[in-house]
Parts: structure tokens; sequence; C-alpha cells
């Protein structure tokens, strides 16, 4: 008989505190002096915990073989819903354009791709595994590159960038676990930075002279090299046309970016209250629920995407410190996970789910503060949604069912 996964204590209770932290936060996020429909939303997310924590419960009781068995059928399935969204899916609050929701009959069900980043992950990961040395060449990173950038073009046509972002974070954190050479892991970046740097020529010339010397020096095959160095030039050059594409709104974000004070009552509103919230806060917070910001609903999506600020100006610094701990040590708690996982498969599964939630973290914590693009993008375990916290703890799930199988000493696939 199969043995059923042993809980990985510790784990299991950083998940709890985080999720039991963020149930607090949109109870308060829906204290404000005009009473709105937040007000309640705290029940349903506690439904939503209770549905997925027996979801974890489910998924923890497979092995990594039925995982492995059952990746390519769930990686496939994703893309099919991926794709029929772009046709059929409606928008959420705020983003009638995009594409995301799964609705049927006017109620909207979730975001699958929420769960397809964990297909993704486990897809990236049966790909990655099944070569005995890690890729050192960049046509050695194409299926790898495929299997990323299929549902990557897919999200991005619903469009959904913050999701895209998080596609990105995940594959380049499983390279980096695989053992990809930093060099590498540049070359193949360094198109991307391209285009964002050439909106100053003199930055994005500096960074051309380095892909130069990076090329020479790490000597790829020759038609990489040339390659590399073509991709970083076009994407310069098409940096000002892309531009001029961008609608008001998109450009609008991206300005914000640069300067917050760009346009404080439209584009800017949101960095600007996000800020003056968290600034608010000082060393101890207002006290649970009696943020100001928040009261007067000056905060935009309080509830959701701007959660944090809710933590920062009731909480304060130590507010702050002590959610950013409980991170700090659940990501290193699933690092573990990875390191002491007895297959590569296993051992990049693990560390694929714990990159998805440090993508979201850095990105949230930084669009509050003005250090990121605005994405939309939820806060693990805070942000109100049923479809986020339900994939987090199906992750949940499948890290305790990895740790109960891999009691080996710590090792990683790095190097």
């Amino acid at each position: 008989m199969r043995r059923a996964a042993q809980p990985d204590y510790p784990l299991v209770v950083l998940a709890l505190l985080l999720s039991a932290f963020g149930i607090a936060m949109v109870y308060s996020a829906g204290q404000t002096d005009y009473p709105t429909v937040v007000a309640e939303l705290w029940r349903r997310q506690l439904a939503f915990l209770a549905l997925a924590m027996v979801a974890s419960w489910v998924v923890s009781r497979a092995s990594s073989r039925v995982l492995d068995f059952l990746t390519v059928p769930a990686y496939v399935g994703s893309c099919v819903v991926l794709l029929v969204l772009i046709f059929i899916g409606k928008g959420g609050l705020g983003a009638s354009n995009n594409h995301s929701w799964l609705a049927i009959g006017g109620v909207k069900l979730g975001q699958p791709s929420e769960l397809a980043k964990i297909t993704v992950v486990l897809m990236l990961a049966r790909v990655l595994s099944d070569r005995k040395e890690a890729p050192d060449a960049l046509v050695e990173l194409l299926p790898s590159a495929l299997v990323v950038g299929v549902p990557w073009i897919l999200i991005m046509l619903q469009p959904d960038l913050g999701t895209g972002i998080v596609f990105a974070g995940i594959y380049f954190a499983m390279l980096f676990w695989r053992g990809v050479s930093w060099q590498l892991l540049t070359l193949l970046a360094s198109p991307v930075i391209s285009l964002v740097l050439a909106f100053n020529t003199g930055i994005w010339g500096a960074w051309f002279l380095l892909i130069l010397a990076l090329v020479l020096w790490y000597k790829p095959q020759v038609v990489e090299g040339v390659v590399v160095v073509l991709a970083n030039l076009a994407f310069g050059v098409a940096a000002p046309i892309l531009w001029d594409k961008l609608n008001p709104f998109q450009q609008g974000r991206l300005k914000v970016f640069l300067d917050a004070s760009a346009d404080p009552l439209r584009a800017s509103y949101h960095v600007i209250q996000s800020q003056v919230a968290i600034g608010s806060g000082g060393w101890f917070g207002k006290g649970f629920t009696e943020g100001t910001q928040k009261r007067l609903a000056f905060l935009p999506a309080q509830h959701t995407d701007f959660i944090w600020s809710v933590v920062g100006e009731e909480l304060g610094f130590f507010g702050v410190t002590i959610a950013l701990t409980l991170f700090f040590v659940l990501f290193l708690r699933c690092t573990r996970v990875a390191a002491r996982a007895t297959d590569s498969f296993s051992s990049l599964v693990a560390f694929g789910l714990v990159s998805i939630w440090i993508t979201h973290l850095i990105e949230n914590v930084g669009m509050t503060l003005n250090l990121m693009p605005v994405t939309g993008i939820p806060l693990p375990f805070f942000s109100y949604g049923g479809s986020f916290l339900l994939a987090s703890w199906i992750s949940v799930g499948i890290l305790v069912r990895l740790s109960a199988e891999g009691r080996g000493p710590a090792h990683s696939l790095v190097g």
C-alpha cells in the first residue's frame, strides 16, 4: 500500500501562518468609513482557504511518480484552456480588456493561469531532468524555452503582463537550479534587457558593449554569438517602435515607474497612494483596521493587488518585518526540500514552485513602492482571491509530498 506523505510540519505551519495573516489583512481592508462589498470578503477567503487545504491534502498523497505521469496531460490541458481563454475569457475588475478569467453562465470561476504556473513547473522539470548534464549552449535551451514559451505567448495574448513576468521568473530560476551558468543565462536574457534599457541611449550603449565583451569572453558557438548580438541590436532599435504601439494606459504605467509624479491624478494615483500609506505607517503602524488611507478608500485594490500597502500602513515596519520573515523562512524551507530531493525531477519541481512565490513577492511588494511597474499581480497567501490561494496550497501539498520522499543529505543541482 502506498505510504501517505508525513506532513512537513514547519512548512505547513508557515503556510498556515501566512494564510491567517492574509485573511486578517483582507478583513482589515474591508473596514472602511464607507462600507462596501469588500467588508464581507474575508469570509469567502476563509472558505477558499478551507477548500485549498483539502486540495492540498489530496495532492500530498500523490507520489512524485504520479506527478511525473500526469505532467504531460496537465501541461497540454493548461495550454488548451489558455488558448480558449483568448476567445471566451472575461476581464477582472478594472481590466475589461483582459481575458484571463474563466466564466460559465456569467459566473467567474477563476484564473486558469494560476494552475498553469504549476503545470509549467512540472513540464519544465520533466524536460530539464531528462538531460544528464546542464545545458551549456543556447541551442540546448530550445526545448525548455518552448515549454515556457508556448503558454507565455498565450498569456501575453490575453494580455496578462504580470503572469508573463512570473513565467519568466520560473524559467530562469529553474535553469539556475539545474546548473546553467550565469553567463549563458545573461546571454539568454540580454535581448529583453536591451528592450528595456533602449529607452535611454547611453545606458543601452553601455549594456551593448558589456554583451559584446561577454560574448568574446564566454565564446559561445559562432552562430549563437552572432544571434545574441543581432538580437540585442534588433530589440534596441525596436524599442521606440514598440513604445508608439502601446496604448496610452500602458505607456502611463511605464512612465509612472520612471517618475511617480508624472500623472498624480490618473496613472500615478495607485503608486502615490500606496507610498503615502506605507510611509505613514512608521515603526509600528496606525493600528489594525485603523489605516487612514485605507479607511477613506484612497488605496486602490486594497484587498488584492495593494494589500501590502495595508500591512505597511497599519502594522508599520514591525508588521512588514514579521511578514517578510515568515516568507523568507518558508522559502528557505522549500529550498531545503529541493536540496534533499532524491531525484532531479523532484528537486526541480520543488525549486520551481518556490520560485513562483518569490517572483510574486518581489513584483507585488516592489510595485507598491514603485520599485517595479504596476502589473496587478497578487501577494502569495495575502491577496483576496480563490485561484491563487488554491494554486499556492496545491503547491504546498506537492512540497509536503516531496519533502516526505526526500530524506537524504542536502544537495542541489547547481554546478
